[in-house]
């Protein structure tokens, strides 16, 4: 298992979780920013990568 699979991607909520009320957060309120984060973690990793695989070129 790679590095990039160890976070888990946020699950969107279920149909009926959301009831529609106006609640402050909202559960997809914290379902995108849940997905925000994961999304700058998973680029982040990406770069680290991309970083460590151009240096292990430049050491060949």
């Amino acid at each position: 298992m790679s590095s990039l699979d160890s976070l888990q991607e946020p699950t969107p909520p279920g149909d009926y979780d959301c009831c529609e009320s106006g609640c402050e957060p909202c559960v997809w309120d914290i379902y995108y920013a849940d997905r925000a984060e994961w999304q700058k973690q998973q680029s982040a990793l990406k770069a680290a990568q991309i970083s460590k695989e151009d240096q292990s070129t430049v050491d060949d």
